[in-house]
């Protein structure tokens, strides 16, 4: 069983790692950019900028904050979510070659029984007389076949918000030869946090947040896996995955990380935010964490807000991310991010607010680090949630050459 379950894992996978701090994929956030520092009206202020906790149940309340009570209210977020993402090119392109690869393999097969001669010596004539097959064989060699895998509960309410997610992510490869196709592995770790914090005010219109996170980071070195090692690596692993579960629960073996941020609603329709995310005290896995300093700006026109029935929502915004990571300072588009989104509650109770909607839509889109976000979310009697969003992966030597492009699904549970 633990064998079923190790492959099943080497076949998830996601970006290359680097050495940096735990990377919650909130697909409203994604959807638009993952231009969030100001916008954090909600849950995800957990994740992007605690001061926004400090929103909650002031966005949309005419007697606590008048100048925003035209907001949609939103006094409560507690949600479970579990989701996965994929390159669906790469897998496409694998599956599409590895059927044409498998069925020359046949023919060369029946030949060589008829001719009595070896397979492989009709498999690589075939190949030759084949040269376009040949090509994508080439160009399968170190595809990686990038998936996602995360699971999150959260619960936020005003001043207040903590979280407990789990990301598997990994980057396998193929290796598709001639004669021994081989699969690596890249790249694989699987993050588990648990994070809280609060927010409180600072004047009327400035707020400050922080919180804590603890981190446990599952680590497994690159390994290339074929015929003639398959049984090695897969007791290796097994070994490595007792280990790890033994490890699991050690504090000595876990991250303690600080997340600071503040907002400062400075118009009406205008709040800057700035957060700085991911101050761990010591190393994960013998590498150091660099933290997350990032900027933004939020603009919410009050002609698109509504706090009715049928409420709605608009928000325009720009960050600044990641300032302190020296890989992207040579390429400053990679640290931008833009995006909007809108939202409308299509079914509702006339009388109730928007406390017993039956439908609501969210659309959004955007650019992060230079390649193109979009995303949709509906949600039903407030209850169950079904969001889809995809955006670009820079894996070029600078923005724009190259992306790996997500696409991902995710369900939630909650109100």
């Amino acid at each position: 069983m633990k064998k079923i379950v190790l492959l099943s894992i080497l076949c998830c996978a996601s970006v290359l790692f680097a050495a940096k701090g735990p990377n919650h994929k909130s697909l409203r956030a994604y959807s638009m950019g993952n231009a969030h520092i100001a916008v954090v009206d909600d849950k995800e202020a957990i994740y992007y900028n605690y001061a926004g906790l400090n929103q909650i149940n002031r966005l949309g309340n005419y007697e606590k904050r008048p100048e925003t009570g035209y907001y949609p209210d939103n006094y409560l977020d507690m949600r479970v979510n579990i989701g996965s993402a994929g390159v669906l090119k790469n897998f496409f392109d694998v599956y599409t070659t590895a059927r044409k690869l498998e069925r020359l393999y046949k023919r060369a097969d029946k030949a060589a029984d008829k001719a009595g001669l070896s397979t492989s010596d009709i498999y690589l004539d075939s190949l030759s007389a084949h040269p376009k097959l040949a090509n994508e064989l080439s160009e399968l060699d170190h595809q990686l076949l990038n998936l996602l895998v995360k699971f999150d509960a959260e619960l936020a309410f005003h001043n207040f918000g903590g979280a407990m997610w789990v990301e598997g992510n990994a980057a396998p490869y193929l290796d598709a030869g001639l004669l021994l196709p081989m699969a690596s592995l890249d790249t694989f770790y699987i993050d588990a946090v648990i994070q809280a914090g609060g927010a409180f005010d600072i004047a009327e219109r400035f707020m400050f947040g922080a919180g804590i996170k603890l981190l446990k980071r599952h680590q497994v070195e690159v390994f290339s896996l074929d015929a003639s090692n398959f049984s090695n690596v897969l007791d290796t692993l097994e070994n490595r995955l007792e280990d790890g579960e033994e490890d699991l629960f050690k504090l000595s073996t876990m991250g303690i990380g600080l997340d600071f941020g503040a907002l400062w609603q400075f118009a009406r329709e205008w709040r800057f935010g700035v957060s700085l995310r991911d101050v761990f005290f010591s190393e994960i896995n013998d590498e150091k964490i660099t933290p997350n300093l990032g900027f933004g700006f939020n603009y919410s026109p009050r002609f698109f807000n509504r706090n009715t029935a049928y409420a709605r929502k608009m928000n325009i915004a720009m960050d600044f991310e990641d300032a302190l990571n020296d890989e992207k300072n040579y390429k400053p588009l990679s640290h931008l991010n833009f995006g909007m989104e809108f939202e409308q509650v299509l079914l509702a109770w006339p009388g109730y607010e928007n406390t017993y909607r039956a439908l609501k839509l969210r659309l959004a889109a955007g650019f992060k680090g230079g390649y193109y976000t979009a995303g949709v979310g509906l949600e039903l009697l407030r209850f169950l949630e079904l969001e889809f969003a995809t955006w670009g992966e820079e894996r070029g030597y600078y923005t724009g050459q190259e992306e790996n492009r997500f696409y991902m699904l995710q369900a939630s549970l909650g109100f």
